[in-house]
């Protein structure tokens, strides 16, 4: 289980920029309104074991984005026994009324649940809970920015707390493009200021990427700057998610 303090997984910011806190289309070199660096995450806390009722669970909590996610089953599937004699992976993402008091969310919720499910299926080991299902949800405490991303790695140990086999956790890591500047881990204002922004979802040791979406022009060395800079992070942020992870019966496979 994570200790109480955030681990930072990512550069340490660089020191004496006394540029304008407001980010402006000609600016080439800003302040981030957190102080962060450009290619600095935000500090993560994980928490596993969340809710007593599940059978897996996990907390996260990057900054102002909290979200929690809880997993049941494997459970009997009728539509899984007539169609596959894999197991079968079903995912919610849903937002508290209160997660964020500007914009709602509530057009993404369809969209957000197949996203966390592409990301995640290629990681699990369906054949391991052939004819039934395990269900995934996810619930936004707190919209604080780069939500998805961090819903997704939060399910990934959510997975692996309920011991449901996989091949590797999958971690996630998105980055907004300002102007010329790549930042990633991008708060809710900075996403607000974004020309286009690129989310990926990977298997740090398996150097396998599950899911890549990109919003926006991106010219093709962006995007490869952008992934580089989402799988280092991903790696790093994948050890902090290791270190939640306590006992045998974490799911992962060796």
């Amino acid at each position: 289980m994570a200790g109480a303090t955030p681990t930072t997984y990512s550069p340490t910011p660089t020191t004496g920029k006394s540029k304008s806190l407001i980010f402006r289309n000609d600016d080439v070199d800003w302040v981030r309104t957190d102080g962060r660096d450009f290619h600095q995450c935000r500090p993560a806390f994980f928490k596993t074991r969340a809710v007593n009722a599940a059978a897996g669970s996990a907390y996260a909590e990057f900054g102002n984005t909290k979200v929690i996610v809880s997993v049941f089953g494997p459970r009997e599937s009728k539509k899984a026994m007539l169609y596959s004699d894999i197991g079968q992976l079903n995912c919610n993402v849903s937002y508290t009324t209160f997660s964020t008091p500007v914009h709602g969310q509530g057009s993404d919720h369809k969209e957000f649940s197949s996203m966390l499910h592409k990301a995640l299926e290629g990681a699990i080991i369906l054949e391991t809970f052939p004819k039934t299902t395990v269900d995934v949800f996810a619930l936004v405490l707190e919209s604080g920015g780069s939500d998805l991303s961090v819903v997704i790695s939060c399910a990934s140990l959510a997975l692996a707390d309920a011991g449901i086999m996989m091949y590797d956790l999958v971690a996630s890591v998105s980055v907004s493009c300002l102007g010329k500047n790549l930042v990633i881990d991008p708060v809710l204002e900075e996403e607000s200021y974004q020309d286009g922004s690129l989310m990926l979802a990977c298997m740090p040791s398996h150097y396998e990427v599950t899911q890549l979406t990109i919003t926006g022009e991106w010219s093709t060395p962006k995007v490869n700057e952008g992934m580089q800079i989402c799988l280092d992070a991903c790696a790093k942020l994948a050890t902090i998610m290791r270190e939640c992870l306590k006992g045998p019966d974490s799911g992962l496979e060796d």
